[in-house]
């Protein structure tokens, strides 16, 4: 297991998720099984923040307001990754971040675009995560996984560890 901290885990944060352009995000920790919704990411800043836009009356703001805490569940399947990251959201409603960070995507659920009122952004700030990806590429992962199975040996090809990025 590879333990990650500071600076080293923004960085290998941002290359676990940056590329990915959906996660599921979970609220409401404490209750079994933890819900999920698929939201669609603007963004992955220089601090690891991971940026969302969301309707300012949506449940999920509301929910925010109760209880900031949320987990990011990611798939990464072309690359065989799978990070997931516990952290704190906000949400912001300056017009000037919104204008920044405005995707056309979101044009389908803000039908006045840039100018919709109904608009905020959700700031997801990680506090740690934990991933599992493979040492290897998914082909040759595919590959020892069959390999393995022929021969009836164990097979020990992924690399999991924690992150640790505590927002100053």
């Amino acid at each position: 297991m590879k333990n990650l901290s500071a600076q080293v885990s923004i960085h290998r944060l941002k290359e676990l998720v940056g590329s990915e352009p959906i996660c599921f995000v979970g609220d409401q920790l404490n209750q079994q099984p933890i819900i999920t919704r698929r939201m669609s990411i603007l963004k992955v800043d220089d601090r690891g923040n991971v940026w969302f836009m969301s309707s300012i009356m949506s449940s999920r703001n509301a929910k925010i307001k109760r209880n900031d805490e949320a987990q990011l569940f990611y798939l990464n399947a072309p690359t065989y990754e799978f990070p997931n990251v516990l952290g704190h959201a906000t949400i912001h409603t300056e017009r000037g971040k919104f204008f920044a960070m405005w995707a056309p995507f979101a044009r389908a659920k803000f039908k006045d675009g840039e100018d919709d009122a109904d608009t905020s952004l959700i700031k997801i700030a990680p506090q740690s995560a934990y991933y599992w990806d493979t040492e290897n590429n998914k082909m040759i992962s595919v590959i020892q996984m069959s390999a393995s199975t022929v021969a009836d040996s164990g097979l020990d090809n992924g690399v999991e560890g924690t992150l640790k990025v505590l927002q100053i």
